[in-house]
């Protein structure tokens, strides 16, 4: 899994013009999930996202407080686009990403577990699948990429490492 954390004063998502979800002071968690991620890689993801500490904390030290220590919201948006490969030509390549209903249940997994891991109330959701318009305001700006699972592979990469297999000659005794 991928993801991108982004600290937020507020954000919300609209589709078909209708805010479906908005949050306050927290942060925008844009995720992706790739082929070979399991639900012990949404757990780890949602884990992570929980306990890293992006906020100061009451005397000024930097970086000592979570999204819960602040008692902070989360707003999750699938995007599958995060694993696109742009490595040739100038159109992206999303081999990378995982799709259907695969993805829908490894995210939805994710979803439920950033839930169970803190206040359901406080964590929101966009609408998977959905051409969503994502607004924001960024809030230092401070934006993390966490990676998570299965190394995220790009299609060329997958290609190459094939062809390599296919060229191997087979080991004899």
């Amino acid at each position: 899994m991928k993801a991108i954390l982004q600290r937020v004063l507020s954000a919300s998502v609209t589709v078909d013009q209708q805010v479906v979800s908005s949050v306050g002071k927290g942060i925008l968690v844009l995720a992706a999930v790739a082929p070979g991620d399991t639900e012990k890689d949404a757990e780890s993801m949602a884990n992570k996202i929980l306990k890293l500490k992006l906020w100061d904390d009451e005397t000024g030290d930097r970086w000592k407080k979570s999204v819960r220590d602040i008692e902070g919201e989360v707003l999750c948006v699938s995007q599958f686009t995060l694993l696109a490969s742009t490595k040739k030509g100038n159109k992206p390549d999303f081999h990378g990403a995982l799709g259907g209903e695969e993805a829908k249940r490894l995210y939805e997994c994710f979803y439920r577990k950033v839930q169970e891991g803190y206040v359901p109330e406080r964590v929101k959701d966009g609408i998977f699948q959905a051409m969503m318009q994502v607004s924001l305001i960024n809030d230092g700006p401070v934006t993390i990429e966490i990676v998570t699972g299965s190394k995220i592979v790009s299609s060329e990469e997958k290609k190459t490492s094939e062809q390599k297999g296919q060229n191997e000659e087979p080991a004899t005794s």
